[in-house]
């Protein structure tokens, strides 16, 4: 024993309980996929493949099937990417749960981040694991200027990469362990 510390005793938050520790906000990841899937769902029976339903003079509801990566990235690369986009995906997803295991639950911009990266690569990989692509039903644009259609899924991976930009940039670096304060 150092310190009065038992090596024998629990995980803390650094050993990925539930309650203490990043996994705490599978909740959202859990949010992003039902609202990703119920909104696919909802285009899939309303709106006809092809079809743009404008709702503002730069916004349109529309049905399109991706069959690449983020913005129609390997839309045309003959079917492979379908298998090796749902691989890294579910690669990523379990480097992510780890990550949010190893993260304490106090940490909130950092599992947000990653809750949100997960739900959005779930909701996608059930896509191209049931249908083969991604539907997408979200599209902006100006004059001539458009952005490639996308889904909620893509919107939380984005805002959960913001997320991730903005700890990086933000997060006050740890003291070692062994470092002695006069406090």
């Amino acid at each position: 024993m150092l310190n009065g510390s038992n090596e024998n005793a629990p995980p803390t938050s650094k050993g990925g309980d539930l309650k203490s520790s990043g996994l705490w906000w599978l909740w959202l990841s859990a949010l992003a996929v039902v609202l990703d899937q119920a909104t696919k769902w909802w285009i899939i029976d309303s709106v006809e493949y092809g079809v743009h339903m404008p709702v503002f003079s730069w916004f349109d509801i529309t049905h399109a099937h991706n069959l690449g990566a983020a913005f129609s990235f390997l839309h045309d690369a003959g079917g492979w990417q379908r298998y090796f986009l749902t691989g890294v995906a579910l690669v990523i997803s379990v480097l992510l749960l780890w990550w949010m295991k190893s993260t304490p639950k106090s940490n909130k911009v950092l599992g947000m981040s990653y809750s949100l990266i997960l739900g959005g690569a779930i909701g996608n990989v059930y896509d191209r694991i049931m249908y083969g692509y991604v539907e997408d039903f979200i599209y902006v644009y100006y004059q001539s200027w458009d952005f490639p259609a996308f889904n909620i899924a893509d919107s939380a991976i984005s805002l959960g990469a913001i997320l991730l930009i903005y700890d990086a940039l933000t997060a006050k670096p740890e003291k070692p362990k062994d470092e002695v304060t006069s406090d």
